[in-house]
Parts: structure tokens; C-alpha cells; sequence
């Protein structure tokens, strides 16, 4: 483990705790969101599933852009997409179509999968790639700090 880099492997955790924060954001503030747009179960459902597929799709690219700029460029572009996705959500949603765009655009946040995993695993040997995914992978952690925190921030 010595021969790694343990500020990028911690680094890489964060931003991936990050990303899955966001991601999971409308499913966290649901309830909220629901009452606030007068939302069916059908919307409801719609608008948890968009940000899963968006970011499902985002991968793809993402992991194009970071091939050809670097793991390090690629993951500065996407917070600062992922900043422009939360200022969009703040200051621009006002109808159910408004909060189906902002949903796309927290799948940026889904798409951090690839990136984080290669960017923190990148420099370890390859008998502690694996340990390296593991620790970065438990920044899946984000979900849960999402649904802990934001309710009641929201209140």
C-alpha cells in the first residue's frame, strides 16, 4: 500500500461521497418536493428515476472525457457541472419540467462511478487495486448522509 497514493485514494472517496450525495438529492428531498409541486405517485416516481438514468447514461462520456484529459481534469469538469446543476435547481425550478431538467442534470452526479473508481484505484499496484476500488466505492455512503441530512435541512 506503501507504493500508492493515499491523498488521492481519500480525495477520490470524497468525491465520490459527493457525487452520490447529489445524485440521490431529489429521492432525499421527495417528500418535500412532492408538496411543494402537487406531485402524483406517477411524477414522483418519474422524478426519482430520472436522475438514475441520467447518470447511468453520463458514464459513457464522462469516462471518454477523462480518457482523453485525464481522471484529475474530468473530475474538476464534472464538479463544476455538478455546481451548475445545483444553481440551476435553485434559482430556475418552478414547474414539474423544471424539476425533470434538474434531475438530468443531477445524473452528472451518477456518472462519477468510473472516474472516482479508476482515479483512486490509478495508483495502486495491481494487488491493491481492488482494496483501493473497496475504500473509494464505500463513498456509496453519500446516499445515506443525503437522506440523514437534507430533510432537515429542509425544515
Amino acid at each position: 500500500m506503501q507504493s500508492g497514493h493515499s491523498p488521492t485514494l481519500f480525495a477520490a472517496f470524497l468525491y465520490f461521497s459527493f457525487s452520490c450525495c447529489i445524485w440521490v438529492l431529489n429521492g432525499a428531498m421527495a417528500p418535500f418536493i412532492g408538496e411543494t409541486f402537487n406531485l402524483s405517485p406517477a411524477q414522483k416516481g418519474l422524478m426519482l428515476s430520472v436522475p438514475i438514468i441520467a447518470g447511468a447514461l453520463m458514464r459513457f462520456p464522462l469516462g471518454i472525457l477523462s480518457q482523453y484529459i485525464g481522471r484529475k481534469k474530468a473530475t474538476l469538469v464534472e464538479m463544476g457541472l455538478i455546481a451548475v446543476a445545483m444553481l440551476f435547481g435553485f434559482f430556475f425550478v418552478k414547474s414539474f419540467n423544471d424539476l425533470l431538467a434538474m434531475g438530468v442534470l443531477l445524473g452528472i452526479a451518477g456518472a462519477s462511478f468510473g472516474v472516482a473508481l479508476s482515479l483512486g484505484s490509478g495508483w495502486f499496484p495491481p494487488q491493491h487495486k481492488g482494496l483501493a476500488m473497496g475504500l473509494v466505492d464505500a463513498g456509496n455512503v453519500g446516499t445515506a448522509v443525503s437522506v440523514l441530512v437534507a430533510p432537515p435541512l429542509a425544515q
